[in-house]
């Protein structure tokens, strides 16, 4: 169950008849296990969670788990209303996955006391090792991660909130209960921009959206932070990730949008996105081909 390196979030296919494109998942799965990639969360934020009936996604979980074979393990998201999280987490441990992310409960802003009940009431649904999300309106304290880190199957906190001050809080707290094997990842979107200022709390483990699409140039990176390459890790910063999170920032969405038309332009056909995201302009689209091919280029690709 250990997690390390790059952590890939496959986007879900959609073939012509608007359903998930099982087969096509599986060839993306596997490309990028395949690639290096250290761990695969399927059917979450950059695989449209958000869109997923309960047909897709047990579709999804099972073409990625039978895609990795093994190799690393796969995490599947869970969330929605309580009764929702809790059946898509046992439909998970049936189709075969290694653990949840629990994503953020929908709509609805709770106090850290409710966030633990909904997180502890979904992991023993599933039985699974469960990772925490934070990000918008689930938001915990120290005391709150503390707590759930006790429980067995709460291994992990991804953060995707970008409030570091709390961050540390909370690390130093949970630290001092759950010992050093608890996980923190850097869940950021485009996370790679903010990689330097999570690893200076410690947190070197980071999810990649640019690996889905640009798997080269998302493992030089990580071989550049890791080895202390800064020459490389800035010329990446400041001529694939930096024109890449502009790009995004400019329609909401496009954090997913923008990187399965990535895959698209790398040669696989996943469709596009369902509403109410909405797929880049074709401006966008070349935009994008011409910050890959500068990824490219730095690596010497």
């Amino acid at each position: 169950m250990r997690l390390e390196g790059v952590l890939f979030f496959p986007v879900t296919p959609f073939g012509p008849d608007g359903e998930v494109a099982g087969e096509t998942l599986g060839r993306h799965v596997d490309a990028g296990v395949t690639a290096g990639a250290g761990g695969v969360f399927t059917a979450c934020g950059t695989g449209e969670f958000n869109a997923l009936g309960p047909g897709d996604y047990t579709t999804t979980v099972r073409a990625s788990v039978a895609a990795a074979g093994g190799r690393v393990p796969v995490f599947a998201g869970a969330g929605g209303t309580l009764p929702e999280a809790r059946t898509l987490a046992r439909t998970a441990a049936a189709e075969g996955a290694d653990g949840l992310l629990i994503m953020p409960p929908y709509l609805v802003s709770a106090p850290p006391e409710g966030l633990v009940d909904y997180v502890r009431d979904v992991a023993l649904a599933g039985g699974l090792p469960v990772i925490i999300y934070q990000r918008n309106n689930a938001r915990f304290s120290p005391a709150a991660v503390a707590e759930l880190a006790r429980m067995p199957e709460v291994i992990g906190f991804k953060d995707g909130l970008g409030d570091l001050d709390l961050l540390q809080r909370i690390m130093l707290t949970v630290r001092e209960s759950a010992g050093p094997d608890f996980t923190f990842f850097n869940g950021l979107p485009t996370a790679e921009l903010t990689v330097p200022a999570y690893r200076g709390l410690g947190v070197n483990l980071y999810s990649s959206a640019a690996f889905a699409f640009a798997p080269e140039v998302a493992l030089a990176f990580y071989r550049a932070i890791t080895s202390g390459d800064e020459e490389l890790t800035r010329r990446l910063l400041t001529g694939f990730y930096k024109p890449l999170v502009e790009l995004r920032d400019q329609v909401p969405g496009y954090a997913v949008s923008l990187v399965k038309a990535g895959v698209r332009l790398r040669g696989l056909d996943v469709g596009g996105v369902r509403p109410p995201l909405v797929d880049p302009a074709p401006e966008h689209v070349a935009e994008l081909e011409k910050i890959i091919a500068a990824g490219m280029e730095i690596i010497g690709a």
